[in-house]
C-alpha cells in the first residue's frame, strides 16, 4: 500500500511540473552526454598516443654536399663513410634504441615522391638534394632526448628530429577540445542541479497541504520525502537514458555510418564499441543519483519534516 502511494505521488508530481520536468530531463541528458563524450575523447587521445607513439621514429639526418654551403652544422662537408659507421655503431650500443634503419638518398627520394608526387614542387626535387638518414625506433618514445643529446652536435649530422613532436600538436588540440567539453559539461550540470532544486521546491510548495496532513498523522520524514526524491531520480534516469542514446548514436553516425570517419581517416585508430558500452552504466548511475541527492538536500530547506 505504501509503495503504491509513493508511486502515485511520483506520477502526480511529474504531471504537475511537466514543463520543469522536461527541462530537467533535457539538461541532465545534455550534461551527461557531454560527460560521456569527454571520457570517450580522453580515451581516444590515449589510444591514439599508444598507437602512434609506438610507430614514430627518431630521424638523424646526415649532411650532404648541398648542406655544406647552407647549414653551419655541415660546414666541414658531407658526412663520410667512417662517420656513418661510427654513428650506426653508437646507436646500436644504446639501451634506449630498439632498431636502426639506414635510409639512402635513393630511398629518401622514393619516399618523397610517394608522399608528395602530386605536388607542383615535386618535379623540382632531384635525388642529390635528398639526405641520408638513420631511422631509429626507440623502446620508449619518451627517451628521445637521450638520442638528441648524443648526436645533435656530431660531425656529419645535420639535424635530429622526433616525429612525436608533430603528433603532440594534434594531441594538444584534441586535449583542448576535450577541456572545452568538460567546461560546458560542468555548466550544464550546474544548470541541471538548479532546475532540479527549483522543480523540487515547486512540487513541495504545491503539495504543502498533503505533506502537512501526513505530518499530523505521524508519517515519517523519509515517507514524506520519498515521492519528491523519486520524482527527481526518475527525471534524471530518463535524462541518463537519453544521454546513452546520444553517445551510441554519436559513435554510430560519426564513425561507422553517416560521416564514416573510420573509412575516411584510416590513419586514426578509433575507439571501439566496447569503450562506449563500458561508459553507459556510469552515465546511468550518475543520472539516477545526482538528481536524487540534489532533491534530498533541497528538501531539507523547502520541506520541513
Amino acid at each position: 500500500m505504501r509503495a503504491q502511494f509513493v508511486l502515485s505521488e511520483i506520477g502526480v508530481g511529474l504531471r504537475r511540473n511537466l514543463t520543469m520536468t522536461f527541462a530537467v530531463v533535457v539538461s541532465v541528458a545534455l550534461s551527461l552526454a557531454l560527460f560521456g563524450g569527454a571520457l570517450l575523447m580522453r580515451e581516444q587521445v590515449s589510444t591514439m598516443k599508444d598507437y602512434w607513439y609506438d610507430k614514430v621514429n627518431v630521424s638523424i639526418f646526415l649532411c650532404n654536399k648541398n648542406d655544406a654551403k647552407e647549414t653551419p652544422k655541415c660546414a666541414k662537408g658531407a658526412v663520410t663513410k667512417e662517420q656513418k659507421d661510427e654513428i650506426k655503431a653508437d646507436l646500436e650500443k644504446m639501451d634506449a634504441v630498439d632498431t636502426v634503419h639506414f635510409e639512402t638518398v635513393d630511398e629518401a627520394y622514393k619516399h618523397y615522391q610517394e608522399q608528395f608526387g602530386d605536388s607542383p614542387m615535386a618535379g623540382n626535387i632531384t635525388p642529390d638534394q635528398m639526405q641520408e638518414s638513420f631511422r631509429v625506433k626507440l623502446d620508449d618514445p619518451q627517451k628521445y632526448k637521450v638520442v638528441a643529446t648524443a648526436f645533435a652536435g656530431r660531425d656529419g649530422v645535420q639535424s635530429v628530429q622526433d616525429q612525436r613532436s608533430i603528433l603532440d600538436q594534434l594531441f594538444e588540440l584534441m586535449n583542448g577540445m576535450n577541456l572545452v567539453a568538460v567546461y560546458v559539461m560542468i555548466l550544464m550540470l550546474v544548470i541541471a542541479l538548479i532546475l532540479i532544486v527549483n522543480t523540487v521546491r515547486v512540487s513541495a510548495f504545491s503539495r504543502r497541504r498533503e505533506t502537512g496532513i501526513m505530518r499530523l498523522v505521524g508519517a515519517s520524514g523519509f515517507y514524506i520525502q520519498a515521492p519528491f526524491i523519486m520524482e527527481a531520480a526518475v527525471a534524471g534516469l530518463i535524462g541518463g537514458l537519453l544521454a546513452c542514446a546520444m553517445l551510441l548514436g554519436g559513435r554510430y553516425f560519426l564513425i561507422d555510418a553517416g560521416l564514416a570517419l573510420q573509412d575516411k581517416l584510416l590513419v586514426i585508430n578509433f575507439i571501439g564499441w566496447d569503450a562506449v558500452l563500458t561508459k553507459l552504466p556510469l552515465v546511468l548511475v550518475i543520472g539516477l543519483l545526482m538528481p536524487a541527492v540534489a532533491a534530498l538536500f533541497a528538501l531539507r530547506k523547502y520541506l520541513k519534516v
